[in-house]
């Protein structure tokens, strides 16, 4: 064909109209000699054209027509001009795969697989693709057979004669006609093992639901038994050489490539795990050993090959079990932890692009059906399905799935399954991932029907596919709770309360009669507010569902909504604030504190919306909002009740924080540096108690004396106040110092100065709905006994004198924290010398240290306490941690400026910096401290009150566990690596600390 040199002939240009991404190529592939009959044949031309990949279907239909024969070749191109079935048949499947653009080349004569298709052929099952390899001897023909068939399915399904769920049936087929075929030639090659056993072939996953892949793993069990009187080990021995041999024939690599890996993997205890099993022994392990996923994925369990009457007995014994698994504790959490588990181990740079396992994919569509199924398939045997499709259509029948969520669920399904099928059809390999290459992208838009814009119209229905499998799994497990408790239309189908209630039980709600109370509550009516809670309470659900304590979260939820639904910024806040919604569920379940804070003034739910709104606030903030309202009010009662507001308000913005810093979000996940998240709370607790006590001070002055007190007053901060480490139900002890104004009598000012501290305490702990403040004077000189508050003097006079080593080692913590600052200041000044002494410490003060320790831990533990679990003053503890950091203190404190904090973990990083301990010790120590700190802070978030020992009771267990980082079911996992934790942070202290 000659142009005008600088021209392009009309060839090309019809090409690139036809949709030929290199119209020069396909020029010369028509130009061959081979294509001599056809090449102006424009009905040749429409029909690549119509092709997912024009360029690869010619090229393909150009290597197929030069393998033929000469005298087969013109038969082939006359066939495929004059039969257009033929025609869209064989140009489809050479435009979808070039793998079976491959096949045919090396077997050319296959295409007249396509020629024509009798009533059978068009939706052949297991009998005839029995058929078609039963000629099979070997694994290279068995090889060559399953092309043979799987191209005349690839035809059917590129053409559209087949819809997606038909083509996943009959690949299942395939591959069960194939696995006998594989057994079969097995079982001729060792006659001698076959006639020792029986042995079924179960399978599992997508090829056991009837809706397999182009290229997957085959899932299968195999369970044997002797034949008549054989011996039990021989007859399963026999078994597993055949199992295994049948294996390797679908396997293994040969000149004919392979057909697809069997894998085995789903059998009792996996790889690890025998291959054959009796029947007894797979219903020992399922019913001693299963776990939850196992009884999932023998939801699929379907017998393919092999002894029919043995697989039939399998999966009649082991049915009831699979319908029995919702009844198993934490069977909805193990369910999901599994799912979360799958899309963790994706890899970052492929989650976005995992059409099965990532978020909105495949796998999202199938863990909630399956949920549901095990859930109301224990009492309604129509949920009973191995098929995903089948089984959601069997949920909205049953009206467990609402119907147009059911009918979105299997568009979406059935769009992502056909992209991954075509996706895989192109070179017959296993792969899920969309492609990135805008040819690959291309061929994929236009065999889906995407010829405008493919590439753009493939990713825009891709993501909203996503988008909307994103949206409905959640809804689609809660939305029917609703329903349950609605009016519906006529002639929708409603769960029933008793199946409403079988599905909160399984979601792990221990009072399902009471929820579904609260969600007719919130939901019913015709108004704004019943519609907006409608739209939020499926996802809430979940997010209830998720932590510890699902019925506390939904109760704490109702009392919110009831306090503030007629606020007309609350619901709006939650539908359109995406974090607060979760932040509000995650904040309400997980333990008691929090919610008590929130439910005393609700409207501090708004903090949940604002991005800084968890941020804590600085104490010159805070101190001046206090002050602020102190100058403001009439008297100090008012005045304090308003600063207690405030406490309150800032102690739920801190536990909210830490709490959602904890579990983690959908958006951000669980902060995993657990030191910082401490050192937040320690803080933020701190800075709290400091600005609460100013605050406090000032009203008590105003309300006698005005502006100014006939004494400088200064309160300092001690123990975990002065530290920065206050939890959530720590005391603040303090010292009170004063010193008189010029002229005022000593005994005047100090009559006025325990005036003050005894106003300020009785402000402190008015019965209110705020929660008190109590202040521990306890640590002053001569303790109880003593004067509550001493002049600056007076100190100076007692510790030159009376002082003793253990109160050395107590103003360790000391610092200002409200009051006068220059007087806090000399009262640090007055202290350095004693708690950082000159040289460190003699060899007597260390002993007396180390006895007054060891009397501590005999006696001051409390009676049944297990000292390994208990935080303060069990083994590997704080009290471990925090004297051996304030024994360095006071030894080198002296001579190394960075000991010289009140901050335990601070103190430590400069000991370990100044070389006093080594890295890999004081890693252990500040290890145990701040797991210990969480466990406290831990049980008081769940309990609403202290405590310093883990809590006995179940379910405040479990959420312990969970504000730790630990899944439902690994409580023990939890007190082990507490235990052991703390056992290697007690070995350092016996060492650093005992000198042992």
């Amino acid at each position: 064909m000659t142009t005008v040199p600088g021209r392009r002939s009309s060839t090309f240009t019809r090409l690139l109209r036809h949709g030929f991404t290199d119209p020069a190529a396909a020029e010369r592939l028509l130009d061959l000699p081979a294509l001599a009959s056809v090449r102006t044949d424009p009905v040749l031309l429409d029909a690549l054209g119509a092709t997912a990949d024009p360029d690869l279907a010619l090229r393909g239909l150009v290597r197929l027509v030069e393998a033929e024969d000469a005298d087969e070749r013109q038969m082939l191109l006359d066939t495929l001009v004059s039969a257009k079935p033929l025609r869209d048949r064989l140009l489809g499947v050479l435009g979808a795969s070039e793998a079976l653009g491959d096949h045919l080349a090396r077997h050319p004569r296959h295409w007249q697989a396509l020629v024509m298709y009798e009533a059978t052929d068009l939706h052949p099952g297991v009998a005839e693709f029995e058929h078609e390899l039963g000629d099979a001897r070997d694994p290279d023909t068995l090889r060559i057979a399953y092309r043979r068939c799987l191209l005349a399915i690839a035809a059917r399904d590129v053409c559209g004669t087949t819809d997606v769920a038909e083509t996943a049936a009959e690949l299942a087929d395939l591959a069960t006609a194939t696995l006998r075929a594989a057994l079969a030639i097995a079982r001729t090659a060792a006659p001698a093992d076959a006639a020792l056993c029986r042995l079924a072939v179960i399978a599992m996953g997508k090829c056991g639901g009837h809706e397999l892949n182009y290229v997957s793993d085959v899932d299968v069990i195999f369970v044997a038994e002797p034949v008549d009187s054989s011996e039990e080990s021989k007859a399963v021995q026999a078994a597993t050489r055949l199992a295994a041999h049948m294996m390797r024939i679908c396997s293994e690599t040969t000149v004919e490539g392979t057909i697809w890996p069997v894998d085995a993997n789903l059998r009792p205890e996996g790889r690890n795990g025998p291959l054959v099993r009796t029947l007894s022994s797979h219903l020992a392990y399922y019913q001693r050993w299963a776990k939850t996923w196992e009884f999932q994925a023998l939801l699929k369990a379907r017998p393919v090959a092999g002894d029919p009457e043995l697989g039939a007995e399998y999966v009649e014994a082991v049915s009831p079990m699979v319908w029995q698994a919702a009844d198993r504790e934490n069977f909805v959490g193990d369910v999901q932890k599994m799912r979360r588990r799958v899309v963790d181990n994706i890899p970052a740079d492929r989650v976005d692009r995992e059409i099965k396992l990532g978020p909105g994919g495949l796998r999202d569509v199938e863990f909630a059906v399956q949920l549901l199924q095990l859930v109301h398939g224990r009492s309604d045997a129509s949920l009973h399905s191995g098929s995903t499709l089948d089984a959601l259509r069997a949920l909205a029948g049953g009206g467990y799935v609402g119907r147009v969520d059911a009918a979105q669920f299997d568009d979406a399904y059935r769009f992502l399954r056909a992209m991954e099928h075509r996706i895989q059809l192109y070179r017959l390999r296993r792969t899920h991932l969309v492609p990135e290459d805008e040819s690959d992208l291309r061929r994929l838009g236009r065999s889906l029907g995407m010829r405008t814009d493919p590439i753009a119209e493939i990713n825009q229905a891709w993501k909203r596919h996503t988008s909307v499998v994103r949206r409905l799994h959640e809804k689609l497990f809660y939305r029917p709770l609703l329903d349950a408790v609605a009016q519906l239309a006529p002639g929708e189908t409603r769960l029933s309360a008793k199946a409403a209630g079988v599905r909160l039980e399984a979601l792990g709600y221990a009072d399902p009669a009471a929820a579904l109370r609260h969600l007719e509550a919130l939901s019913s009516g015709v108004s704004r507010k019943a519609a907006i809670q409608r739209t939020l309470l499926p996802v809430l659900l979940g997010w209830f569902a998720d932590s510890a304590d699902p019925d506390a979260g939904l109760l704490g939820f109702r009392k919110v909504s009831d306090a503030l639904g007629k606020t007309p910024w609350y619901l709006r806040l939650l539908r359109d604030e995406g974090a607060a919604a979760e932040n509000l569920a995650r904040v309400l379940s997980a333990g008691r504190l929090a919610p008590d804070l929130l439910l005393r003034a609700p409207e501090a739910v708004a903090i949940l919306g604002d991005p800084q709104g968890l941020k804590p606030r600085s104490r010159n903030h805070l101190e001046q909002e206090v002050l602020a309202a102190v100058g403001r009010a009439e008297g100090a009662e008012s005045a304090v009740a308003v600063v207690r507001g405030v406490r309150r308000r800032e102690l739920f913005r801190t536990t909210a924080a830490d709490l959602i810093g904890s579990y983690g979000t959908e958006e951000n996940p669980a902060e995993l540096d657990h030191g910082t998240l401490v050192d937040r709370v320690g803080n933020a607790v701190t800075d709290l108690n400091a600005v609460t006590i100013a605050g406090a001070l000032r009203a008590a002055v105003r309300e006698q004396w005005g502006d100014t007190l006939p004494t400088r007053f200064a309160v300092i901060g001690m123990g975990r106040f002065g530290g920065h480490e206050l939890g959530y139900g720590s005391d603040a002890d303090v010292l009170f110092v004063h010193t008189p104004r010029e002229g005022v009598d000593e005994q005047e000012a100090t009559r006025a100065a325990n005036t003050v501290v005894a106003e300020m305490r009785r402000l402190l702990q008015l019965p209110t709905a705020d929660p008190p403040l109590i202040i521990d004077a306890d640590l002053r000189p001569e303790g109880k006994s003593g004067p509550l508050v001493r002049t600056l003097k007076s100190y100076d006079a007692y510790y030159r004198r009376w002082s003793l080593v253990w109160e050395s080692q107590a103003l360790l913590r000391a610092e200002p924290m409200a009051g006068d600052a220059e007087l806090g200041r000399d009262f640090i000044d007055l202290i350095d010398p004693l708690r950082y002494p000159m040289e460190g410490l003699g060899e007597d003060a260390v002993r007396e240290i180390r006895r007054l320790k060891a009397r501590m831990e005999s006696e001051r533990m409390p009676r049944g306490a297990d000292p390994t679990l208990h935080t303060k003053l069990g083994r590997g503890g704080l009290s471990d941690v925090e004297w051996t950091v304030q024994l360095m203190q006071m030894q080198h404190g002296w001579a190394e400026p960075g000991l010289r904090t009140t901050r335990t973990r601070e103190a430590l990083a400069a000991a370990c910096a100044a070389e006093l301990i080594s890295v890999e010790d004081a890693q252990t120590l500040d290890e145990a401290w701040v797991l210990a700190t969480r466990v406290r802070n831990a049980v008081m978030l769940v309990r609403g009150r202290p405590a310093d020992t883990f809590p006995s009771g179940p379910r405040e267990l479990t959420a312990v566990g969970r504000y730790l980082g630990y899944e439902p079911g690994h409580v023990g996992d939890m007190l082990d690596d507490y235990r052991r934790i703390t056992r290697r942070a007690r070995a350092v202290v016996e060492e650093r600390f005992y000198g042992a």
